[in-house]
């Protein structure tokens, strides 16, 4: 089984630990790597497309409401620099929001493939993975 690079983009550091957790005794994930809002995974992931492209993230976990860079501001800047990106990156909003605009402007984003309620489990994570499997098989 080829394992993922999963990114976990979320200012919830209480979260950010549980998901962690959760990430390593999945045993589905090659790497994984934690930021507490959109600016620092989108700083890190144009130094990624310019000197390691094989560690772009297979998958990203995206919280929406954060300081600095929010989700859907995250979800913007993709749209821009999506040419320079050589592989699918499979995006799920991971939210405690409740509200059903937010689930509609989710849908309005062609890279975010679903929404998941927080908490998240390890069933979750296990089911995105063989959703990313499915889809490669298509």
């Amino acid at each position: 089984m080829n394992k993922k690079i999963i990114w976990i983009i979320d200012d919830d550091a209480i979260y950010q630990t549980i998901i962690n957790k959760l990430i390593q005794k999945s045993g589905v994930f090659s790497t994984h790597s934690s930021f507490m809002n959109g600016k620092e995974a989108m700083t890190t992931l144009n130094t990624i497309l310019e000197i390691h492209e094989e560690y772009i993230p297979d998958i990203i976990l995206l919280d929406i409401n954060m300081p600095i860079m929010d989700g859907w501001e995250f979800m913007e800047e993709i749209k821009r620099i999506k040419s320079k990106i050589n592989k699918q990156i499979i995006i799920y909003i991971v939210s405690s929001s409740i509200a059903i605009e937010d689930r509609n402007k989710s849908k309005t984003f062609t890279d975010i493939i679903g929404y998941i309620p927080k908490p998240i489990s390890i069933e979750d994570l296990i089911a995105i993975v063989q959703n990313d499997k499915n889809s490669e098989a298509n």
